[in-house]
């Protein structure tokens, strides 16, 4: 079932959900009545819809988690499962308190992962704004000046000359086309099979593919941690992992996994056999110590805890590994600048002076 606006619906809703029902739950409130307690200090439209359809549900005798179900949209197969099994074991609040406590764990993870990107995004964003300003109101104005100097311009200087002459010419149109190449690009990787090349691609990216590859392996163990630990079986909590994924590269792997699981193959085997290149050996060999130990959930957040402070410690040094690469290129970009504008001129007052 889909609402419209549900794409309104944020993450931090879905929390202070699981949080604040929880801590109801544990006080003596129905359940009823705290889902009614949350849908009028709501403030979110497009969740108080959400909520309403709830409470209409719960009146009808029908469970949380099979209300939950008509909006995969907003609450995924990870969150009913934790709920339903919480209806079933008659440990709804704790487990509740549970999936808010990961919830919220997952919630500082993205925001670390966003933080991390920002900057680099801004740098790009202002590269670009800055060198579109140069090449469309710079630029062709140097034309005019150095085609009336009667000297003979160096290579560079001709280079920039055409550059500029291009932008003076046709600016308008090479905006547009990039601006449509941009917007078609965006478009074109939504398309599953270009989307899988373009993901697989950027895993391949010096240090940004390892970052990518460490984001995707914490959110994986932590997903399925979770699951395991809440008393959802391995199968189901497979599946709901692989739906939960949303990048193409590991969403295959994670698929075959659950598929080799369904047939009894454990998943150290199964990776060990497949040889996944973006799954690390100690990723492997903790999840078979935890197989074998029968202690996979505990093993799974374990590495999901230990591939975030691997985020943590990249997310710290992006700007140290990003700085001397936009200096080699802002540098590269000035010299050439001013070595084809400076030396017609030159060229020009040594001429005036003999």
């Amino acid at each position: 079932m889909k609402l419209p606006g549900l794409s309104e619906v944020r993450f931090v809703d879905k929390l202070l959900f699981a949080k604040h029902l929880s801590v109801m739950l544990k006080s003596g409130i129905t359940i009823y009545d705290s889902v009614n307690i949350l849908y009028e200090q709501s403030r979110n439209k497009a969740f108080k819809k959400i909520l309403l359809g709830i409470l209409n549900d719960l009146k009808n005798g029908l469970k949380l988690s099979k209300s939950l179900e008509k909006y995969p949209d907003v609450f995924d197969k990870l969150f009913v499962s934790i709920i339903a099994i919480g209806e079933e074991s008659g440990n709804l609040d704790a487990n509740l308190e549970y999936l808010a406590s990961q919830l919220s764990k997952n919630y500082e993870f993205r925001k670390k992962v966003r933080a991390a990107l920002i900057y680099p995004t801004i740098i790009v964003i202002a590269a670009i704004i800055v060198g579109g300003g140069i090449s469309i109101f710079v630029l062709p104005k140097l034309t005019d000046l150095f085609e009336s100097l009667d000297v003979a311009l160096p290579l560079s200087t001709k280079i920039l000359l055409f550059f500029a002459n291009t932008m003076k010419n046709y600016g308008i149109f090479i905006v547009a086309f990039l601006v449509g190449g941009f917007i078609i690009f965006w478009v074109a990787i939504d398309i599953p099979k270009i989307k899988l090349r373009w993901q697989r691609f950027v895993l391949r990216i010096p240090f940004f593919g390892n970052f990518i590859m460490s984001v995707e392996i914490t959110n994986f163990c932590r997903n399925l941690g979770v699951m395991l630990k809440s008393g959802i079986p391995i199968s189901e909590a497979m599946v709901a992992t692989t739906a939960a994924t949303s990048n193409l590269v590991f969403k295959g792997y994670i698929s075959l996994i659950s598929k080799a699981v369904d047939k009894g193959v454990s998943i150290e085997k199964e990776i060990t056999r497949r040889n996944f290149k973006h799954m690390p050996a100690v990723m492997t060999r903790m999840i078979g110590v935890g197989e074998k130990s029968g202690k996979l959930s505990e093993s799974l957040l374990y590495l999901s805890n230990f591939f975030e402070e691997e985020v943590d410690d990249m997310a710290q040094n992006l700007p140290s590994v990003i700085e001397p690469v936009l200096l080699i290129i802002i540098a590269l970009f000035v010299s050439f600048l001013a070595l084809s504008i400076i030396s017609p001129i030159y060229q020009f007052t040594g001429s005036i002076r003999q």
